[in-house]
């Protein structure tokens, strides 16, 4: 099988590493900055000079990319967007994270190309993409579900198929929701804390073992400790997530009070210099704000 991997960041890579693993494919990779490519070519990947060019002999196309706008440019952009040389019948699977109602319009505009379509964001970062232990949510016909399954084992511990295709992005809406949340009154919480006369450690070493505390706090918590936020998932991504879950909550008409403030939060972390950082370090804009 031809497979071609298109968006190789933080998640994208280590993906289409896993990929490698799998018997029987030929893996074609393309990042717009160049670089990216070179550590997978050297593990046996083939590097394309073009979206259009990684995609001419794919029967599937992995897309790992940060957001709806640069999904709209590298798929059907005018300028060299690859749905166009995809062959008939190809099928595409969007892992990265966008709004529903923007996925369902891929899903239409692929299949008016004869193209097919599958939503697939993850839940999971770095190191669950290093190891092989995401969790895809799918969107999209049981059929291609079945084609892809074996890819996506290799680079999932989990497939769920929530629906048809926007039931996956739809899904991992709720998903950032809860983690941006979690993550912020995980902070707060714990900024009390020290305030009241507990230590640092003590706090980072106790709280997230409690079970009123999400199991994902636990390696933030590490984090928080060694203080260098190394990006997992940078906070830029987050609030970028905020907004498409504002933008999704408009579109249905749930307010969403306490996701809003969040947003709000997340936003100012941003201005302050930590997009780049991990959505942890909005503990240390918290603390320190700045």
């Amino acid at each position: 099988m031809n497979v071609s991997f298109i968006g190789l960041g933080i998640m994208g890579s280590r993906m289409a590493n896993n990929l490698l693993k799998c018997d029987d494919i030929t893996l074609t990779v393309f990042n717009r900055s160049p670089e990216a490519m070179a550590p997978l070519e050297k593990a046996g990947a083939r590097a394309a000079d073009s979206a259009r060019h990684a995609v001419a002999d794919a029967e599937v196309v992995f897309t790992m990319l940060s957001a709806p706008e640069v999904v709209e440019k590298v798929a059907f952009g005018d300028d060299g967007g690859f749905i166009d040389a995809m062959k008939e019948n190809a099928l595409w699977v969007n892992c990265s994270t966008v709004n529903p109602s923007y996925t369902r319009e891929c899903d239409e505009r692929s299949r008016a190309r004869k193209i097919r379509f599958l939503d697939a964001p993850v839940a999971g970062t770095k190191m669950p993409a290093e190891t092989g232990e995401l969790t895809f949510l799918l969107g999209g016909e049981s059929a291609d579900v079945d084609q892809v399954r074996p890819l996506l084992d290799a680079m999932g511990q989990k497939v769920l198929h929530v629906g048809p295709a926007g039931q996956g992005s739809a899904f991992k809406m709720l998903v950032n929701a809860l983690l941006a949340q979690s993550m912020l009154v995980y902070s707060e919480t714990a900024l009390l804390g020290e305030k009241l006369g507990f230590s640092r450690d003590f706090l980072m070493d106790t709280l997230p073992n409690l079970p009123v505390t999400a199991p994902f706090l636990k390696g933030k918590a590490e984090l928080i400790k060694e203080g260098g936020y190394e990006a997992q998932f940078p906070l830029e991504l987050m609030l970028k997530d905020l907004h498409l879950l504002d933008v999704t909550a408009y579109e249905h008409k749930q307010p969403l009070f306490l996701a809003s403030l969040a947003k709000s939060v997340y936003g100012q972390a941003n201005s302050a210099g930590h997009g780049r950082d991990d959505f942890a370090s909005v503990f240390k804009y918290l603390d320190k704000g700045s």
